[in-house]
């Protein structure tokens, strides 16, 4: 395995507007179907809906395929709608972190594809991922059925902060680390020249944040916040969420408001001596009289991680 630590040397390897969410559907229910046909979200990515939604993108000489599906054979289902839109080129896989619905299909993949993670999401897997493979099939006979057979490949590279890829025709991927959110090793993905964000569970769209820390280490309320901070100076046209509907760049806007709204909200309360888990309802009734329409307004557990955040630098 190559270890990278300065995007440039990533192109070295190459050879050679959505719709936003309008229902409740519960995100974690969608299942691809080989048959599933996709949705274009700009000149050259797509995006084919389940669970986790999978973006391809295609340059004139490879294709880039986000996250895995469920186990092995999701894998090789995401791999099949890549041969399809880029029939013959080059296939790079890429995943956002190293949860089973987006990291544990690697192995369905053809063997020639090169995998590419940044070291903070591979150490995860190498430490974390088998246990959280287990916690997930524990949930389910169909989860224990889609992971049994999972053996997370080893990535050809690995990066730092930030890994750029050359797909030709103009098209260049831009892999980020930018600190610990949803999981410790986040990534995202942004396509140029689409102005396109692959968003992973970082910015998600009527969908409330989760910070994961059952199994792994993930981030805190602050490096959350500050993970999007940076994302805003991306200035994306077009957003593709991970567990919700795609959208228009001002899905970032939104998802840093919701962090901020939910995280002062929780800091007065604590400020009040109001216990978490008071703080936690209360401010879940505010959000779901607020967002009716959204599948869960539940954030208590973010609430919690507020009260215990040791960053209060945007206090």
């Amino acid at each position: 395995m190559k270890r990278l630590t300065l995007f440039p040397l990533v192109a070295s390897l190459v050879v050679s507007g959505a719709l936003a969410q309008t229902t409740s559907r519960n995100p974690h229910e969608w299942h691809m179907r080989a048959t599933d046909a996709p949705v274009r979200i700009s000149e050259h990515v797509w995006e084919y809906k389940g669970n986790p939604n999978i973006a391809i993108i295609v340059g004139a000489r490879a294709a880039m395929v986000v996250d895995t599906g469920m186990g092995p054979k999701y894998g090789a289902m995401a791999a099949g709608f890549a041969a399809k839109l880029a029939p013959g080129k080059r296939l790079y896989l890429t995943t956002t972190h190293f949860h089973p619905e987006h990291a544990a299909g690697d192995s369905g993949f053809p063997a020639n594809t090169l995998l590419i993670r940044n070291d903070v999401q591979q150490a995860q897997v190498e430490h974390d991922g088998m246990a959280m493979v287990k916690f997930f099939m524990d949930k389910s006979a169909e989860n224990r059925d889609l992971l049994k057979d999972v053996k997370f490949r080893t990535p050809d590279v690995t990066f730092h902060t930030e890994a750029r890829v050359d797909l030709g025709g103009g098209v260049t991927v831009r892999l980020l680390w930018l600190g610990p959110a949803h999981t410790e090793g986040d990534e995202l993905i942004f396509v140029d020249p689409d102005a396109t964000l692959v968003s992973g569970d970082v910015v998600q769209n009527k969908t409330i944040p989760i910070i994961f820390t059952q199994i792994g280490k993930g981030g805190t309320p602050s490096t959350w916040i500050k993970v999007v901070d940076k994302l805003e100076a991306l200035h994306a046209k077009h957003v593709v969420p991970d567990h919700s509907e795609p959208g228009d760049g001002s899905l970032v806007v939104a998802e840093r408001d919701l962090l901020d709204e939910i995280r002062s909200a929780a800091l007065v309360a604590r400020k009040n001596n109001m216990p978490a888990e008071k703080a936690g309802a209360d401010i879940s009734a505010k959000l779901k009289q607020e967002h009716p329409d959204w599948f869960s307004t539940d954030v208590s557990d973010f609430v919690k991680k507020v009260y215990q955040d040791p960053d209060t630098s945007l206090m």
